[in-house]
């Protein structure tokens, strides 16, 4: 187990976000943390590489505890993908460069260097290495603050909504690429979404938060459209097209016809 966090819990001042949460991922695995905005996505993620600093509980990276490292340590085990990122007048190279911070010494090394080299031709950013972050697409920026947290050589990467804001293209490429990087470098991933489609074609397993408590912790064959329905308040009918699981929210008149098709053929979800 790569990442294994034990009885979670975060407070603001009086207010209880996260309640006992617990979960562990595995070598090459995806993490989806799904839920309603303001359900403590975000928060969750943070207390995992102790930008909030848990009320109670561990987070564990290769079974040391996070919470009691130093920021140097924890950026040498854990790369965090934040939802906005800023931008200015830095090269995308310059940019990846700084994810190596944790592990320069005195100098910036050819070790160093390589490792960056190599990272931006994984992510394919060979023709932007020279450009500015402020000249280039949404996409353009994702791939070059995934390419900064694989450079830091983490064993767990952290990805807040990675495809917000993103055309179709961009969200399958960038999905595509955290899941093929985790499995070749061999590391965990914990990536936080709202799309449940895009959710069920990437991610290996599920954690669905209601309340500030795990609701629903499962693998992609466990997502039914009862857990959604709970979670999200909302009915949904699962259908399988090219294969691939799609969920499909429902209205009223939809529901009902719904229910009486599973009734006249003898179906249940």
């Amino acid at each position: 187990m790569i990442l294994s966090v034990d009885g979670l819990e975060f407070h603001y001042k009086s207010l209880s976000v996260l309640k006992g949460v617990n979960f562990g991922v595995e070598e090459g695995e995806v993490l989806a943390i799904m839920g309603p905005n303001g359900v403590g996505k975000t928060t969750l993620l943070k207390c995992m590489n102790a930008i909030h600093r848990p009320s109670g509980g561990c987070v564990m990276v290769d079974a040391a505890d996070i919470c009691r490292m130093k920021p140097e340590a924890i950026a040498r085990r854990v790369g965090y993908v934040a939802q906005k990122q800023e931008t200015g007048r830095m090269t995308a190279f310059d940019a990846i460069l700084m994810g190596r911070k944790p592990h320069i010494r005195w100098r910036i090394s050819e070790h160093d260097l390589r490792i960056v080299d190599s990272a931006v031709k994984r992510l394919r950013l060979e023709e932007l290495s020279l450009r500015h972050l402020d000249e280039m697409s949404g996409g353009e920026v994702q791939k070059v603050c995934i390419a900064r947290a694989l450079v830091q050589e983490p064993r767990v990467l952290l990805l807040d909504e990675p495809t917000s804001s993103l055309d179709l293209r961009n969200q399958v490429e960038i999905l595509s690429l955290v899941r093929a990087v985790v499995r070749s470098h061999k590391v965990a991933a914990v990536v936080t979404m709202h799309d449940l489609n895009q959710a069920l074609r990437f991610a290996d397993k599920f954690l669905f938060l209601k309340g500030g408590c795990i609701h629903a912790a499962t693998h992609r064959s466990g997502v039914t459209a009862e857990v959604i329905e709970e979670v999200y308040n909302v009915p949904v009918h699962i259908e399988h097209v090219a294969g691939r699981p799609v969920v499909v929210p429902l209205g009223a008149t939809e529901t009902e016809s719904l229910e009486k098709y599973r009734h006249e053929h003898h179906l249940t979800q």
